[in-house]
């Protein structure tokens, strides 16, 4: 595994020492995982999933089937961010608040290793005001750090085998929210149960958007004609999740 990872990623990670990996199971984070695993040795990595309304529980399980298929030290831990009322406000400040929540939570367990994110190259051009709050309490970023952009990430996850290389992204649920939106369990859970349904329909990527009694259906330019046909059943799917229109 360790010949296959670029040497500015070893390096990284080499530098960064005992570590703790902000564990979500999409591409970025399972790389890192597992390239700390063969870089630094299987005692000196432990995976961390946040668990909170935000992670749906098909992530949950997501990640504990990865751990277990990759021989992962790894664990979770409960975040507070419900409980703060600057994260609820949903103000575009959100994910700082998350961020400042997580890294709580992973200090007790890191004991003195470093947290790291998987973040790459090309969200730095993005507005992650959560990247601001993990480096304030000390996070490192590897993955930016050996100048690895998205395309690059996934290359070489299928270049090492590993099954999320492909895997599309799954931000929390808070993220359906438009700014503004209080959040809430209710709207977390509706916009849960909607997607869950449509995954069930074989819609792997998608997106339903909480606008008030709208739920808006986000779905890749590739599942277009496939929902033309099954119309009907997204708007039963969405419709049972809670909203009025489709």
């Amino acid at each position: 595994m360790r010949d296959h990872l670029p040497v500015e990623l070893i390096g990284a990670l080499e530098s960064v020492g005992p570590t703790v990996v902000a564990f979500s199971g999409g591409v970025d984070s399972s790389l890192l995982a597992v390239a700390a695993h063969a870089v630094l040795g299987p005692g000196a990595v432990r995976a961390v999933t946040a668990v909170s309304p935000s992670l749906g529980a098909d992530e949950l399980d997501h990640c504990r089937a990865l751990a277990a298929e990759w021989s992962l030290d790894w664990s979770t831990v409960t975040t507070a961010e419900m409980d703060d009322a600057r994260y609820l406000a949903n103000d575009t400040d959100r994910c700082f608040w998350c961020k400042t929540h997580l890294m709580d939570a992973l200090a007790p367990v890191a004991d003195g290793a470093t947290v790291v994110l998987g973040v790459n190259v090309d969200d730095l051009g993005d507005h992650r005001p959560g990247q601001t709050a993990a480096r304030q309490h000390g996070a490192r970023f590897p993955l930016v750090e050996a100048g690895l952009t998205k395309a690059a990430i996934r290359d070489l996850a299928h270049a090492i085998g590993l099954s999320t290389w492909d895997r599309p992204a799954a931000p929390c649920l808070s993220s359906r929210l438009p700014y503004g939106t209080p959040v809430t369990l209710g709207r977390l859970t509706q916009v849960e149960r909607a997607e869950r349904a449509l995954r069930a329909l074989g819609f792997a990527e998608v997106r339903v958007r909480h606008h008030g009694d709208v739920g808006l259906v986000e779905l890749p330019p590739t599942a277009f004609e496939e929902a033309q046909i099954r119309r009907s059943d997204i708007v039963d799917a969405v419709r049972a999740a809670g909203f009025r229109f489709v």
